[in-house]
C-alpha cells in the first residue's frame, strides 16, 4: 500500500465527518446564513495566506526545480483561482470580497496557520506536504460528493463554489501524492510517524474549521483584537 494510501484509509472517518458536517450540507443543500458565509471567507482567506506562505517555505527548502514548481505551482493556484468560490458566498451573502480581508484569525482558524507555518519552518518539504496536504484532498472529496449527490446547475446558489473543488483536474493533486509517496520509501521511521501525525492533525482542523464556520465561532471578545481597536 502506498503511503498516501496509507493516510487516506486512516482518516476516512473525518472525511466523511466533513462531508456530513451541516456546513458542507448547507452548501449542497443551498442554504446558510450570511453571518455563515462572511465568517468563513474571511477565516478562509487569512488562512489561504498561511497555506501561501507555508509553500514558500517549501520552496526554500526544495533541491530541485521540479519540486520548487511543485510548490509555485500551488501558490499560484491559491492567488489566481480560488478566489473564485469565495466571491460565490460573497455574492450569495451580499457582501464586497474585498470587504472582507484583513481580520483577525479566529482560534480555529489561527490554530490551524499556526500548525502548517510551525510545520513549515520546522520540517523538511515532507513534513510541509503531510500538514497542507489535507486540505486540498478534503475539499476534493467533498465537492465530489456534492456534485453526485446534489447534481447541481447553475440556477444553484453555490453552484461555482461546489463545481470549483469538485471538478478540480486530479494530476494537480496527484503531483502532491505522488512527491510524498516518493520521499515515504527512504524516510527514516520518525519522519513517516511525523508525516502521519501532520496528516492526521490536519484532517481534523478541517472538520473544526466547517465548524468554526458554521457556528460563527470567534474570541469572546472578537472587538478586542480588531485593527484600531482603543486598547492597541
Amino acid at each position: 500500500m502506498r503511503f498516501s494510501e496509507k493516510l487516506r484509509e486512516n482518516t476516512n472517518h473525518i472525511f466523511e465527518a466533513c462531508y456530513d458536517h451541516p456546513f458542507i450540507q448547507g452548501i449542497g443543500q443551498g442554504h446558510l446564513e450570511k453571518e455563515q458565509l462572511i465568517h468563513y471567507v474571511k477565516q478562509d482567506y487569512e488562512y489561504l495566506n498561511a497555506m501561501i506562505q507555508a509553500r514558500a517555505l517549501a520552496i526554500a527548502k526544495s533541491r530541485t526545480r521540479e519540486e520548487m514548481e511543485l510548490f509555485h505551482s500551488g501558490i499560484g493556484f491559491i492567488l489566481n483561482s480560488e478566489i473564485h468560490p469565495h466571491h460565490n458566498l460573497c455574492d450569495q451573502a451580499g457582501v464586497g470580497y474585498d470587504e472582507l480581508h484583513g481580520y483577525p484569525l479566529a482560534p480555529t482558524a489561527q490554530h490551524y496557520a499556526k500548525h502548517m507555518l510551525h510545520t513549515a519552518y520546522e520540517g523538511n518539504i515532507g513534513d510541509i506536504i503531510a500538514a497542507t496536504l489535507p486540505c486540498p484532498w478534503i475539499y476534493l472529496y467533498v465537492g465530489r460528493r456534492l456534485i453526485e449527490d446534489y447534481q447541481p446547475d447553475e440556477t444553484h446558489p453555490f453552484y461555482d463554489w461546489i463545481t470549483f473543488y469538485g471538478q478540480q483536474e486530479e494530476p494537480r493533486m496527484q503531483e502532491y501524492l505522488d512527491k510524498l509517496d516518493q520521499m515515504a520509501e527512504t524516510a527514516s521511521e520518525e519522519e513517516v510517524k511525523r508525516w502521519e501525525e501532520h496528516f492526521l492533525d490536519g484532517c481534523q482542523l478541517e472538520f473544526m474549521f466547517f465548524d468554526m464556520a458554521y457556528k460563527a465561532h470567534d474570541w469572546p471578545f472578537a472587538e478586542d483584537k480588531k485593527p484600531g481597536h482603543p486598547s492597541k
